[in-house]
């Protein structure tokens, strides 16, 4: 575990229990904070309530996909100042331009591993190294 003096906090938003809790405990085993959205409605509503550094964001859920969570933050940047958005998808290709369209220029594909994520930790926080 990472002795990090100032974790990242880290929204996780995907639909299926399993993928979800899998990467919010890959985020706290790195040394950072995690909180969960179920869907993009849990997402925005999390969002409202609290600054997040990055958001871990699948595509396909109900209620309200991850592309409609990014047109949210698009059309409300005061709550999306400073966070950073990584879709993580098992399929993204044909949705490349507009995901590009929208801003979100991260892609990772699941599942998602451990040094993908400490990759994203470093590329968003270079000052972490040592």
């Amino acid at each position: 575990m990472s002795t990090q003096a100032n974790p990242l906090r880290f929204l996780v938003v995907d639909d299926t229990d399993d993928i979800r809790d899998l990467m919010a405990r890959m985020v706290v085993r790195l040394g950072h904070l995690a909180d969960e959205a179920a869907d993009g409605i849990e997402a925005v509503e999390a969002i409202q309530k609290a600054a997040y550094d990055i958001m871990l964001l699948d595509l396909s859920m109900p209620r309200m996909g991850g592309e409609d969570v990014v047109r949210w933050l698009n059309e409300h940047p005061d709550h999306g100042a400073g966070l950073r958005v990584v879709v993580i998808t098992a399929w993204a290709g044909e949705r490349r331009a507009v995901l590009q369209e929208l801003g979100v220029s991260s892609v990772l594909h699941k599942p998602l591993r451990t040094q993908q994520l400490r990759d994203l930790v470093e590329d968003t926080r270079p000052d972490t190294r040592s």
